[in-house]
């Protein structure tokens, strides 16, 4: 009987032992890491998509956490270079030893941090980026919440032929995110047996459009479609305005869409953009409701869809949490993720399961007004 009463005691050592190892994972925390632009020109990116996943996770922690543990996210800046972002990756793997990576902003910030994703075995949960090299080939890791680039251009490309435009040229960001974007462009420009008529790009946090304006104004287009961050977005648009003559305005989810409208001022009307989340005004969806009241109780005074991505991503990443119960670890957490098919998160959808982390293809296209707000 005693030996029995010890051996149980021991079990329970084991076990107690065991669970508080587990990386990232306390007996009254879980510990996230963030590596985005905190600084230069992409920086309001990395501060949208942190500000709106704080958002909800404050609120979660003012409940109690989950399973009684509070959700610490730590962030590192990356500036939106990719060496830095690999390097904020190994400090949160070798150093924090975080449960899960959140929220990174950027394709090439991304790509460059997968390696060590892989070799750890820890979730990468919800990019801000829609680029296929986060997609396939098929990595147990990574977790998508927002729909491709693939989905964005074809709808973008849907829409303008629609109107009868063929002499459609590319502004492009030259590094993997400009390239992703450039792909899903000419993919779905092949399927109507349509060539891109012009093609310009810009370097990674420069401003310099100059070349790209002189030859995509050479192409002679009917529109553009711009695969790039907002400052260099606003400056292309700048540009070929004062030119003279401008082309019709498109630009893909991660242009970030008021920083661009506030970059342009007067000249962001008749922009158009792609968006990948819910309006962050239109309260006829739950989830708007939710953000917009969390939003303020944290202080914050805009709204965007940058940081309503970033509550939307929170929100999926704690059902994960929920579902995967008090014993937590990385592959735990990666099984539960797998389960959330057809979830409501308020009006956005959200399906992962053990083959496809890819969780949403909704794209909407929107308009800046006059008076600089959306119309979709």
């Amino acid at each position: 009987m005693r030996f029995n009463k010890i051996l149980a005691l021991s079990s329970l050592l084991l076990a107690a032992v065991t669970a508080q190892a587990e990386t990232g994972v306390t007996a009254n925390t879980i510990t996230l890491g963030q590596s985005a632009a905190f600084s230069g020109p992409a920086k309001e990116l990395g501060k949208g998509m942190h500000d709106g996943a704080q958002a909800y996770f404050d609120q979660v922690n003012a409940s109690g956490g989950v399973y009684g543990r509070k959700i610490i996210l730590k962030t590192l800046d990356d500036g939106y270079e990719p060496e830095r972002a690999a390097a904020n990756t190994k400090q949160f793997i070798e150093q924090d030893e975080v449960l899960a990576l959140f929220g990174y902003v950027g394709t090439p910030t991304s790509n460059a941090s997968i390696p060590a994703v892989s070799k750890a075995k820890l979730p990468f949960f919800a990019p801000f980026t829609g680029a296929q090299s986060l997609r396939e080939p098929f990595n147990r890791n990574i977790f998508n919440i927002r729909a491709s680039y693939f989905a964005e251009t074809e709808k973008i490309v849907q829409q303008i032929t629609t109107l009868s435009l063929k002499r459609i040229a590319v502004f492009y960001q030259n590094d993997a995110y400009g390239k992703a974007g450039l792909e899903g462009v000419t993919r779905a420009l092949k399927k109507r047996g349509i060539e891109v008529a012009g093609l310009g790009t810009v370097e990674r946090n420069s401003v310099d459009v100059s070349d790209a304006v002189a030859k995509i104004r050479a192409s002679k287009p009917q529109t553009v479609i711009m695969v790039s961050a907002y400052n260099s977005s606003a400056a292309f648009i700048k540009a070929m305005i004062a030119a003279g003559s401008p082309p019709s305005f498109w630009n893909i989810s991660f242009v970030g869409s008021q920083q661009l409208v506030t970059a342009l001022g007067k000249d962001a009307s008749g922009v158009q953009i792609a968006q990948v989340m819910p309006a962050p005004w239109d309260e006829t969806h739950a989830i708007v409701k939710e953000y917009r009241k969390y939003y303020l109780q944290d202080g914050k005074k805009q709204w965007d869809y940058v940081s309503m991505e970033g509550f939307i991503a929170a929100k999926v990443f704690v059902e994960g949490l929920r579902r995967a119960g008090s014993n937590l670890s990385r592959d735990s957490l990666i099984r539960a993720l797998e389960t959330i098919s057809h979830y409501d998160a308020g009006g956005y959808f959200i399906t992962f399961n053990p083959s496809s982390h890819n969780g949403s293809e909704f794209v909407d296209l929107t308009m800046v007004a006059k008076s600089g707000r959306f119309l979709h």
